[in-house]
């Protein structure tokens, strides 16, 4: 998707009332928008095999390296909108006043440890110990967006008058822009995550993992690298 110009969501104001006449608009609730933070625990998957996780993971594994953990997170960013609307009596046009509600996060957030280490051995609990650190990492960038995303939302839909303009037009000129610049906008939001996970993911950090528990990981694997990304 590409993202549009910020333009107005009306085709034409309207024409200026008498002074002493009450505009119908104002019966309207300001435009605001709502932004909620899905808070979802991360589901624990234990059925796979190293070999199935490293082609799980095999965009972020170095080649030849085998994969024991691995943290996913399937971003979910939902608007939802309801406008109330004040017709003409002529019915030529419209003023609306849309209350927006933002809602994002990881939905799943599964963490995967291979079924190769029972959760009662050293080896899964140091596997565990990593993946944590990336559900934490996302977890705490969902809540550091929060505020920017807020913000940038308010100063394009909030606090205003009602948006006035041709009838039957607003809500659509609404989703339209929701679905192609602010829905892209918070996926990038998002996506930024990924810098802070390739910090965890370092070489020393796997060569720990892979030693850690006196051998017992090697042990368990064929021959190879082990990797936790």
């Amino acid at each position: 998707m590409s993202a549009c110009r910020t333009s107005p969501l009306w085709l034409g104001l309207l024409a200026a009332l008498p002074a002493w006449a009450a505009d119908p608009c104002d019966e309207l609730p300001k435009p605001s928008v709502v932004v909620k933070r899905l808070e979802s625990a991360p589901e624990f998957n234990l059925r796979y095999g190293y070999r199935a996780l490293t082609n799980l993971g095999s965009a972020k594994a170095r080649p030849g390296q085998q994969v024991l953990g691995l943290t996913r997170g399937n971003a979910s960013v939902r608007f939802a909108s309801t406008t109330p609307v004040i017709v003409s009596a002529d019915g030529r046009w419209e003023c609306a006043s849309p209350q927006i509600t933002l809602t994002y996060g990881f939905a799943p957030l599964t963490v995967h440890v291979a079924r190769e280490f029972p959760p009662d051995t050293c080896a899964y609990k140091e596997i565990h110990a990593h993946e944590m650190r990336h559900v934490e990492t996302y977890q705490a960038h969902l809540a550091a967006i929060e505020q920017d995303l807020t913000a940038t939302l308010n100063r394009r839909f909030a606090g205003s008058s009602p948006w006035r303009g041709q009838a039957g037009q607003l809500a659509r000129r609404l989703q339209q822009e929701l679905d192609t610049r602010w829905l892209p906008y918070v996926q990038r939001e998002i996506a930024k995550v990924e810098a802070a996970q390739a910090l965890i993911d370092t070489p020393e950090e796997y060569d720990r993992v892979a030693n850690a528990c006196d051998g017992e990981i090697s042990k368990r694997l064929k021959p190879g690298k082990a990797a936790t990304p």
